[in-house]
């Protein structure tokens, strides 16, 4: 279950790099996906369930990185706010994602794109 876990967190990594990638270079992109975020019941439950694995996998990987209170805090705070969004209404959700990305316009998205990419480094590093 451990080297699982540790491969969950890599692929997190990857995750954010890409995302942050994305962010960089195609910022526009980017926001419309954040538009999406809780758009359907099907999208909002399964944004929310999915989130859980990397979650989980924190948590299992917690003593063995090079930051093990980090990444418990991190894990069980993620299943925590996931717990919480199943109870939220997805109109909220949604409602709340469409402010986000209101506010993040395109030239603010490639600002902040470096910090998704060092994140996602930093998870790897820390398992490896």
């Amino acid at each position: 279950m451990t080297i699982i876990a540790k491969y969950i967190v890599i692929l997190l990594g990857i995750f954010l790099i890409g995302v942050g990638l994305m962010m960089l270079l195609k910022p526009t992109k980017a926001r419309a996906y954040l538009r999406k975020a809780g758009s359907t019941n099907l999208i909002n439950y399964s944004e929310i369930t999915v989130r859980m694995i990397p979650a989980a996998g924190l948590v299992l990987y917690s003593e063995y990185s090079k930051f093990p209170e980090v990444f418990n805090y991190l894990g069980w705070f993620m299943i925590a706010t996931s717990l919480v969004l199943y109870f939220v209404p997805q109109r909220f959700h949604h409602r709340y994602a469409m402010i986000c990305a209101d506010i993040l316009r395109p030239k603010l998205i490639r600002e902040i794109s470096p910090f998704s990419m060092l994140f996602g480094i930093g998870l790897i590093y820390s398992v490896l």
